[in-house]
C-alpha cells in the first residue's frame, strides 16, 4: 500500500473461455514483490484457443512476469519472449500477446504491451492520457515489431482496464457490431460504469465487462476473452483476532485495541470474545445453529462483525483459500463468511494472542499455540501471494 497517499492496489481479472473449450487460452499472473514495494501484473493471450493457445500464453506470461521481476529491458524481453515461444507444426509460426503492468507503491506506473487492446486508464469518470510511445524490435527474428510502452504517476481513484482482444472482437459479424465491439466502444461503456459505479471493485468492474461481451456474442464466446482491472482506492481496513493475550492483566488493553480499530472487525475463538465481552461489557449470544456441519455455529456481539469458533474455524478457512479458483463459490458458513469478508479487505491486521486456553485440559497444551501460529501464517502467506493483500500480524 502506498503509504504517502494511502491508496491500495486492487487487481482482479475475469475470463470467459472459446465457446465449447474447457481450458482458456488467456493467461493471468500477478505478484507482489514487497521488499521492493512493487505490484506486477500480466496478461498474454495465445495463438488460437484451447490447450495450445494456453501453453503459449502460459509461457509467455511466466517469462514477461520474471523478467519484469529482475528489472529486464523492455526491448530485451520482448526479443526473448518472442524467440522462445515454440512453432506451431500447422501454421509454423508461434504467436502469444502480452500486457505487463509494473506498479511501485509510490504510484509510478509503466505498463508494457505488445498486441493487445490498448489499456483504458481513468481518472476519475474521464479517460485519461498516459502519452503512449512505440519501441521498436531490431532482432533479426523480429525486427519492425513495435512495443507500445507507456509511464505515469497513479493517483487514488486511477483505474486501469486491461483485455484481450476476445473483448475487442465481441459481437463481430452481428448488426450490431459487424466489425466487432472495438476499442472506442469498450472505452466509451467503461467510461460510464465508473461514473455510475465509482466505488465499485476491480472484480465487480471486470465481470461487468466480460458480461457485456458475452452478450454481444450471444452467451457463446467466439475467442478467450480476458478483462482485468486495477483501482488505486483509499484501503478497506479488517482486523481478524484470534486467542487472547498472554497475560490476564492486558485483557483490557487488548478489548480496547479491539474496540478503537477502524474497520471491520472479526473474532475467531471463543475464549477470545469472552474476554472482550467481558471487559467492554458488550453484548454477547452464542449460536444455536451452523449453516456448514463441520464447524461450530456463528455467535453474536455488539460492534464486531463476526463472531467464530477458533482453530477448527481457521483452519478451514487456509483450506478453503489454498482451493480457491474463479469457479469457486462460497456458502454460508463461519469460514465461507471470513473469507467474503477477507476478500472484501485490503490491508488487513491480525491480533494473533498467545495465551493457553485451559478449558482444553490437554496436557500438550503447546502444541494448541503452535497449531493456531502455523495456521495464521499459512492464512497470510495466502492472502498474500495468492490474493496480493497487504497484511501484518501482531502477537500478544
Amino acid at each position: 500500500m502506498n503509504q504517502e497517499n494511502k491508496f491500495y492496489i486492487d487487481i482482479e481479472c475475469r475470463q470467459n473461455n472459446h465457446v465449447g473449450e474447457l481450458i482458456c487460452g488467456d493467461v493471468f499472473l500477478s505478484k507482489r514483490i514487497k521488499e521492493e514495494g512493487r505490484t506486477i501484473a500480466v496478461l498474454s493471450d495465445g495463438m488460437g484457443s484451447g490447450v495450445k493457445a494456453n501453453v503459449l500464453a502460459t509461457l509467455t506470461a511466466s517469462m514477461a512476469l520474471n523478467f519484469t521481476v529482475e528489472h529486464r529491458e523492455v526491448r530485451r524481453t520482448a526479443e526473448i519472449i518472442m524467440n522462445t515461444l515454440p512453432v506451431c507444426s500447422v501454421r509454423k509460426v508461434s504467436y502469444s500477446t502480452f500486457t505487463i503492468i509494473d506498479i511501485e507503491d509510490d504510484g509510478t506506473t509503466t505498463i508494457v504491451e505488445y498486441d493487445n487492446p490498448t489499456c483504458t486508464i481513468t481518472r476519475g469518470a474521464e479517460i485519461y492520457d498516459a502519452k503512449w510511445d512505440y519501441i521498436e524490435l531490431e532482432g533479426e527474428q523480429n525486427r519492425g515489431k513495435k512495443i507500445r510502452i507507456c509511464r505515469f504517476i497513479a493517483r487514488r481513484e486511477d483505474r486501469i482496464f486491461f483485455w484481450s482482444d476476445g473483448i475487442m472482437q465481441s459481437g463481430m459479424g452481428t448488426k450490431a457490431f459487424p466489425f466487432g465491439w472495438g476499442e472506442d466502444g469498450m472505452r466509451d461503456y467503461v467510461k460510464s460504469l465508473v461514473r455510475y459505479t465509482p466505488f465499485a471493485s476491480s472484480g465487480k468492474l471486470a465481470q461487468k465487462v466480460l458480461n457485456m461481451a458475452l452478450l454481444h456474442d450471444g452467451d457463446k464466446p467466439k475467442d478467450d476473452s480476458s478483462c482485468g482491472v486495477i483501482y488505486f482506492r483509499e484501503p478497506r481496513k479488517l482486523l481478524l483476532v484470534t486467542g487472547p493475550p498472554y497475560e490476564d492483566s492486558k485483557d483490557f488493553q487488548f478489548a480496547l485495541k479491539v474496540q478503537h480499530f477502524k474497520g471491520k472487525k472479526i473474532i475467531a475463538g471463543g475464549t477470545t470474545a469472552e474476554v472482550v465481552s467481558r471487559e467492554l461489557a458488550l453484548k454477547f449470544d452464542a449460536g444455536l445453529e451452523s449453516d456448514d456441519p463441520d464447524l461450530p455455529p456463528i455467535s453474536f456481539m455488539q460492534e464486531i462483525n463476526l463472531v467464530t469458533e477458533g482453530i477448527l474455524t481457521l483452519g478451514k478457512v487456509a483450506r478453503l483459500l489454498e482451493q480457491y479458483n474463479m469457479d469457486t463459490r462460497l456458502g454460508k458458513g463461519p469460514a465461507d463468511q471470513i473469507i467474503k469478508m477477507l476478500f472484501e479487505s485490503d490491508k488487513i491486521h491480525i491480533i494473533n494472542g498467545t495465551r493457553i486456553n485451559v478449558a482444553h485440559q490437554d496436557p500438550n497444551l503447546p502444541v494448541e499455540l503452535e497449531i493456531r501460529r502455523t495456521v495464521v501464517k499459512r492464512i497470510i502467506r495466502l492472502l498474500e501471494e495468492k490474493f496480493l493483500k497487504d497484511v501484518d500480524v501482531e502477537y500478544i
